[in-house]
């Protein structure tokens, strides 16, 4: 699996245990609900300052975002 992939099964893994949907997830983080979901999708490519506000709204820190976990 690459980095993108490993983000983006992190982000929505992280984001459906905390009971938030992409629209309210991207609200908190001030994008648009569509972004939110092309990172979920590895359409887009999210920056550092992106991948920063994302884990502090998630509650994890931004290298869990990236960390590929055994069994993915």
């Amino acid at each position: 699996m690459d980095i993108r992939e490993t983000f983006a099964k992190n982000l929505r893994d992280l984001r459906t245990a905390r009971g938030l949907s992409q629209e309210q997830l991207a609200a908190r983080a001030e994008v648009h609900r569509t972004y939110v979901s092309a990172l979920e999708r590895c359409v887009y490519s999210p920056t550092i300052d992106i991948v920063d506000n994302l884990a502090k709204i998630l509650g994890v820190k931004a290298a869990d975002l990236l960390k590929e976990v055994s069994g993915n």
